[in-house]
């Protein structure tokens, strides 16, 4: 029953993924919502259901996005990898542990990104890709990140209540 809410927040930030945030733009980089939300749900201590969040994400976005799938799902289930393995070893700085996941995933994913492209023929360039497109939506991430922890913090803190949780 927990983790139907999840079905309408991705969905959600899917839609504000692909109509919103899509056109905030810092040159050529954007900031990726489900990413942030994925990665913020996933540091909460008592959230148990951060991968079957992850592979819902990458189904919603596998239908709205032109990058190959497996691009998605190695580059989100990672970034969920990276959060739990944080979660637990920095839990007094949360918001150390968001902006780590945040930077490390945005960097793994469009690493991820650059090599599938480049395998299906789509010629980009290394330098520009990561001037004009990784490190601004870095700076977009990191900067979206510390509201979308905050609310993630809070229905993770209603989803799964104290006294339920121990």
């Amino acid at each position: 029953m927990r983790n139907l809410v999840a079905f309408p927040l991705l969905g959600l930030a899917v839609i504000l993924q692909s109509a919103v945030f899509s056109q905030i733009k810092l040159l050529s980089g954007y900031a990726d919502l489900p990413l942030i939300l994925l990665a913020s749900w996933a540091l909460q201590e008592r959230v148990k259901s951060a991968w079957h969040w992850a592979i819902l994400g990458c189904a919603m976005l596998a239908f709205v996005s032109s990058m190959p799938w497996p691009v998605l799902i190695i580059g989100y289930l990672a970034v969920i990898f990276v959060a739990q393995a944080l979660q637990k070893r920095v839990w007094q700085a949360p918001l150390l542990a968001m902006f780590s996941v945040t930077f490390i995933g945005t960097l793994f994913i469009h690493l991820l990104s650059f090599a599938g492209l480049t395998v299906l023929g789509t010629p980009f360039s290394f330098g520009d890709v990561i001037g004009s497109i990784t490190l601004p939506s870095l700076l977009l991430n990191l900067l979206f990140s510390i509201p979308i922890y905050a609310i993630m913090r809070d229905l993770a803190r209603w989803v799964y209540p104290i006294e339920e949780f121990e």
